[in-house]
């Protein structure tokens, strides 16, 4: 059953109990929420909901846990920091009570004052990620109308985004919307078009490559992808990252003019008590060197295609940008991206690593889209899977 917005069709939710997925699935530490990206994108839809006079069960993952509960997992410090700002009071159901659907379905109805429940942590359940059609029925059981506005786990078949949808009133959230609306103007992009993709697994990069080959003007290469087509040039790589399982489909692309790779690299050799770094063109790297971000001329080269471009995509650090010495190159980039959007280009980011990036930027709020899914940006431009969408 396909999604329908919720534009037009308030009747269907107005004064209902409402499941909200959502994805709050950010990085935490100390009990204390170091990024809220995710979950400011989804107030739109929570204080709609809320106008509307709706109960809303939210439900999220959060990181892997192995075996049911594990504390670090728990979203409670999430209902605190919701609370805190959406200025409502959020009734937490732990894993003890989430447990057993027979009474959490009775303390939501035994408390009506309350406008917002959290579910701890879906992944708790075993099933949730097997698309167990049981749990999806049980979570069903707790609301009148179903809601997704969690993109970043819809290319997933889980209970709570598939199974959950078979016979409830099912809509998408205005975060989902939204991601839909922006991606769709990737896949009928305005030329010149420029894809930039970075990071380390060239395996989960490789669809998005093809799909959006033909369309695109060029696609700039960094981070350990370029490593691969070094090495299948002939260039030698040193000790740098390569993600062998792409080796096949590298020699697809491997002369196209379309696919431009770094000229220059910035390189870490010497070991921990010898540690040099040094910017070197392709064909100086030596057996100890790693390459840990794209170099000077690399990056004026990439520039100079985002300055012309009227389309971006981008996902995927230019190198290993956490550490101080390596993110000159990504940081370059995403500020040259976030500049070229908003009215000369049409700009969308994704994935975690990509997000964090522009963040060191500074210059986030100039994208035009900011994807809140890494993985899920990447399969939907591809054509594949949505089941949380379809």
């Amino acid at each position: 059953m396909k999604l329908k917005s919720l534009t037009g069709n308030i009747k269907a939710i107005k004064n209902k109990k409402v499941f909200l997925r959502v994805d709050f699935n950010v990085p935490i530490s100390g009990n204390k929420i170091k990024e809220d990206f995710k979950i400011k994108q989804s107030l739109e839809t929570i204080n709609f909901l809320l106008k509307n006079n709706c109960q809303i069960i939210l439900a999220s993952h959060l990181g892997q846990p192995n075996n049911g509960f594990e504390a670090r997992y728990s979203l409670s410090p999430i209902a605190k920091y919701l609370s805190k700002i959406l200025k409502e009071k959020i009734f937490f159901l732990d894993f003890k009570n989430f447990s057993d659907f027979k009474n959490i379905r009775e303390k939501i109805n035994k408390n009506k004052e309350i406008k917002i429940f959290l579910l701890d942590n879906l992944r708790f359940y075993p099933g949730e990620e097997r698309d167990c059609k049981r749990l999806g029925k049980s979570l069903a059981s707790l609301a009148d109308v179903y809601i997704n506005d969690a993109f970043a786990v819809s290319h997933r078949a889980n209970s709570s985004v598939s199974s959950i949808r078979l016979k409830k009133p099912s809509f998408m959230g205005f975060l989902l919307e939204k991601e839909i609306i922006n991606l769709n103007r990737i896949l009928k992009p305005k030329k010149p078009f420029v894809v930039i993709m970075g990071g380390s697994k060239i395996s989960t990069k490789i669809p998005i490559i093809k799909k959006l080959y033909n369309k695109s003007n060029f696609i700039l290469l960094g981070g350990a992808l370029a490593n691969n087509f070094f090495l299948a040039k002939g260039f030698n790589i040193g000790k740098s990252l390569i993600d062998s399982s792409g080796d096949k489909i590298i020699k697809e692309f491997l002369n196209s003019k379309k696919i431009i790779l770094p000229i220059d690299v910035k390189v870490l050799s010497g070991g921990v008590k010898n540690k040099k770094i040094s910017n070197k063109i392709i064909s100086e790297i030596s057996d100890n060197d790693i390459i840990l971000d794209i170099g000077v001329k690399t990056i004026d080269l990439f520039s100079q295609y985002i300055s012309k471009a009227q389309t971006i995509v981008w996902n995927g650090p230019m190198g290993k940008f956490e550490d101080v010495d390596f993110k000159k190159g990504t940081i370059a980039i995403a500020g040259d991206i976030a500049i070229r959007s908003r009215g000369r280009a049409f700009g969308v980011a994704g994935g975690g690593e990509t997000v964090e990036a522009l963040n060191l930027s500074k210059k986030k709020k100039y994208m035009d889209w900011v994807s809140t899914g890494g993985g899920a940006m990447l399969s939907y431009l591809s054509g594949g899977e949505m089941p949380g969408i379809k």
